[in-house]
């Protein structure tokens, strides 16, 4: 396949990853240029790189560099970090011609494909994740988890304890949920009131 197939691509596969997923779900704007300019600017490089005596070593540990710095200089969450190096990966796909000719491409679809599937809306819709800082310092995983459901409104599913301050009277707690329909939440409600009657 020839490089301007390649590069074209490229430019289908990143068009449809930021305007046809990323904006649409998260709409911000500043890593909408982030994850363009990155591809385009990883595309360039590495094709320059496979027209020139430099080893794919070099190249690539150039781009993890840059890429840890671009990471380090503002905080990302886990979703845009993995929209973040598919932008990255489609560079390097559309910057170096493999055999066969169609893997290149195949694999770019695969890349965007994986995204639109793994960060669908509609996958685990109903669960969610939060750090809270509760004003009671709670000792008791009981009495914390029926705490947190009440808050929520959702059932607990998963907790980590951060820290829990006696001084100030605080708990931050990491806590994984999922929203139940209100008359579901009555149930649960009593069922959570028993276990820390126990």
């Amino acid at each position: 396949m020839s490089h301007l197939a390649l590069i074209l691509a490229d430019v289908a596969a990143i068009t449809i990853l930021v305007f046809g997923l990323y904006f649409p779900r998260y709409q911000r704007k500043d890593m909408v240029v982030a994850i363009v300019g990155l591809n385009i600017g990883v595309m360039a490089v590495a094709t320059a790189l496979a027209s020139a005596e430099v080893s794919a070593g070099l190249g690539l540990g150039l781009f993890g560099v840059l890429s840890i710095i671009r990471l380090r200089s503002s905080e990302l969450d886990q979703e845009e970090v993995a929209y973040y190096f598919s932008a990255l990966a489609l560079g390097l796909l559309a910057g170096f011609a493999v055999s066969p000719a169609w893997l290149s491409p195949a694999l770019m679809a695969t890349v965007v494909v994986a995204l639109f599937i793994g960060d669908h809306p509609r996958l685990f819709a109903s669960t969610r994740h939060q750090t809270i800082t509760l004003d009671t310092a709670f000792t008791d995983e009981a009495l914390l988890v029926a705490r947190l459901e009440s808050l929520l409104g959702a059932e607990v599913q998963r907790i980590k304890v951060k820290k829990v301050d006696l001084v100030n009277d605080t708990t931050s707690v990491d806590v994984r949920f999922k929203i139940v329909e209100p008359q579901d939440f009555a149930g649960m409600s009593a069922r959570a009131a028993a276990r820390v009657s126990l």
